[in-house]
């Protein structure tokens, strides 16, 4: 964080909805700013309630929550934008750790639905003025918006946390293709040579490996994804990178959804460690002794303080 930067805690105010307060609580800290007071909760028939104790008259309101599974995530991040639009706020963003329905971000067979797209669509027609998120599924998804939207990186933070270890003999690994631009930056960072895992998926949240491109034999290699869901992607890529004779295998994640029993699995499966960012919050029964999260709180904290300050938040991507 740069020194003597001061913000105006009169006219920036930090508020959260209910799906990580605990980050949001970090970001205020790390600003120096007191959370804003207002209380979400539901009425009897499971509707969101929203009640704002303090005047957001003129100021630049941030609203942090991400978006990830059930609905109500992003139905309350409506309802707050909603609300501080019609209590005159002057701007307000919303701060999005995690961009939730961004895997469907285009047809893939006839009649499917582009939910990337429907969100931005609610998130714009709600009233906000920016978007704040990290490591979009999908890049072209920030030309959904008609505002603007900062993508932050978890590259850095993952790597340094890497660097830190001094592991030997790394080779950074894309788990799919897709992801070989990711796995790139994290290589070039580690001045690591890259694999790719080559999968096909038959079905949704099923994946298949086919084969390891490059070499992996004694090396330690570090898996490198976006997001973690029900793990079976990264825990069949370990055991094909066991069997191509990588020395030990870690993974790590912007996002760790971790659904259904998946923490349960990956404690069970060769990895050594995976580690994954804040941007959700994952009750204690998910992590589990091999899961190492690192916080994005300065990392945000930091891009909220440049928009306040009118300066480049593009620094941070490097």
């Amino acid at each position: 964080m740069r020194e003597g930067l001061k913000i105006d805690t009169k006219k920036v105010k930090i508020f959260s909805g209910t799906a990580n307060p605990v980050l949001a609580a970090k970001i205020a800290e790390t600003l120096g700013i007191p959370m804003g007071d207002a209380e979400v909760g539901r009425f009897n028939d499971g509707e969101i309630s929203l009640r704002i104790d303090e005047t957001v008259r003129g100021c630049e309101v941030f609203v942090i929550q991400p978006t990830a599974a059930p609905a109500d995530a992003l139905m309350e991040l409506l309802v707050m934008i909603d609300a501080f639009r019609r209590a005159s706020a002057k701007h307000i963003a919303a701060v999005i750790p995690y961009y939730g329905y961004a895997r469907q971000d285009r047809k893939t067979r006839p009649r499917d639905p582009i939910c990337a797209k429907l969100v931005a669509n609610l998130i714009e027609a709600a009233g906000a003025d920016r978007v704040l998120t990290m490591d979009l599924h999908a890049a072209q998804i920030q030309g959904f918006f008609d505002i603007p939207v900062d993508n932050l990186k978890a590259i850095p933070i993952l790597t340094g946390y890497f660097e830190e270890k001094k592991l030997e003999n790394v080779v950074v690994v894309s788990p799919d293709v897709g992801g070989v631009t990711r796995a790139r930056e994290m290589s070039e960072r580690l001045h690591a040579p890259i694999a790719i895992i080559n999968k096909r998926r038959p079905a949704p949240g099923v994946a298949q490996i086919t084969h390891v491109i490059g070499d992996v034999k004694g090396c330690t290699a570090i898996m490198v994804d976006d997001i973690i869901d029900t793990g079976g992607t990264i825990i069949q890529g370990a055991e094909a990178l066991l069997r191509q004779g990588a020395k030990e295998v870690y993974a790590c994640c912007s996002h760790a959804l971790l659904s259904k029993n998946a923490a349960e699995r990956l404690q069970e499966s060769p990895l050594v460690e995976i580690v994954a960012t804040d941007s959700l919050a994952l009750p204690p029964a998910k992590q589990v002794p091999k899961l190492k999260l690192l916080s994005v709180a300065p990392l945000f904290a930091e891009a909220i303080r440049r928009i306040v300050d009118e300066i480049s938040v593009s620094k941070l991507f490097t």
